[in-house]
């Protein structure tokens, strides 16, 4: 196959990169596409090296897949352009999502959605849906899920390379300065940065997203419409508070799941030991429970904490990680592809 990477220079589309080449991805002719400033540069791929180029019609001429890595007026503007060019396309922006004629595609939880794709264009969801559907998902399948409550502790990669930046400086800079973080004086040291509105060292910021209606933010109602998309369930009732939290990788998702019949902690660790693309952690009494640094540069979506609702026999409290730049993007659209040559 002739394989178009959009953002192939990003930390996303290098981890697609890397993917396509552990996974055996079979790529005949890769192109990787980037910004003006990355044009030229030649990347490692399969024990040689493939030279970037720019954002142009003719980088989809006679690609077969065009695997998107942008931000959203980019993927808005050009998925159309290299389905037209006669590539599929599967985009890993918030542009298609929602779109009616774009399947929102999970492969381990609805693969059969990819077989209608009427603009050539397939979604992967965000990466916070993903850390939390693929194990309630295998959940829903056998006992109905009714009402998802849900809390996000986003990492700061999640806001891209500034992010992490921001992350990086100000915890040098709080470093430097032990006292003022033992007496809780962090704020007097450290200043908001462009990432985020609030310092991110030392604190938490319950805010990821734009501002809008009635109080969420554009992060939770992502998390809520593309769980009911990806699950083929338009009226479940879904409400999330996302949260950003002092960590580079990992998203952590608490989970609040209502059944239509009773579920014990225990049928779901049997559920869920076998489910595709899961990994159970769960055992507190031994301190075993996913944390982001576990989930790092692992693929499993992790889940553990499993405890049943104390005045509800129907619903499960549960945690559920996973490396936000992996699974939560790189690795859901390289499955994603596989789906399309399987």
């Amino acid at each position: 196959m002739k394989v178009t990477v959009v953002g192939a220079t990003g930390a996303v589309g290098s981890r697609i990169l890397r993917l396509l080449e552990r996974r055996n991805f079979p790529v005949e002719e890769l192109v990787p596409v980037a910004s003006p400033r990355s044009i030229g540069r030649r990347l490692p791929f399969r024990e040689r090296e493939v030279e970037v180029v720019g954002l142009t019609r003719d980088a989809f001429e006679g690609a077969d897949l065009a695997i998107f890595d942008v931000d959203d007026p980019f993927a808005a503007e050009w998925a159309p352009v290299a389905a037209e060019a006669g590539a599929i396309v599967v985009d890993n922006s918030a542009a298609w999502r929602m779109d009616p004629d774009v399947p929102l595609v999970v492969p381990e939880v609805n693969p059969e959605a990819i077989n209608e794709r009427p603009k050539g264009i397939i979604a992967s969801p965000n990466c916070t849906t993903l850390a939390m559907v693929v194990p309630t998902a295998a959940l829903h399948r056998e006992a109905s899920l009714e009402r998802l409550i849900v809390s996000s502790y986003q990492a700061a990669s999640g806001s891209g390379q500034g992010g992490i930046e921001e992350l990086w400086e100000q915890t040098q800079r709080i470093a430097k300065d032990p006292d003022a973080a033992r007496e809780g004086a962090a704020a007097d040291v450290l200043e908001p940065g462009d990432a985020f509105p609030h310092p991110i060292a030392m604190n938490v910021i319950p805010h990821c997203g734009s501002v809008k209606e009635d109080g969420y933010t554009s992060e939770e109602l992502k998390l809520c419409d593309e769980t009911r998309k990806i699950m083929s369930l338009p009226s479940l009732p879904v409400t999330a508070t996302c949260v950003r939290v002092p960590v580079m990788i990992g998203h952590g998702v608490a989970v609040h799941a209502e059944f239509g019949r009773p579920i014990t902690p225990e049928e779901a660790r049997s559920i869920l030991a076998e489910a595709a693309g899961v990994e159970l952690l769960d055992g507190l009494e031994n301190d075993l429970y996913p944390t982001p640094l576990a989930a790092a540069n692992n693929d499993p979506c992790y889940v553990g904490r499993i405890r049943q609702d104390r005045f509800n026999d129907h619903a499960l409290a549960m945690f559920c990680v996973a490396d936000n730049l992996l699974k939560g993007a790189a690795l859901n659209t390289v499955q994603v592809a596989e789906l399309l040559i399987s």
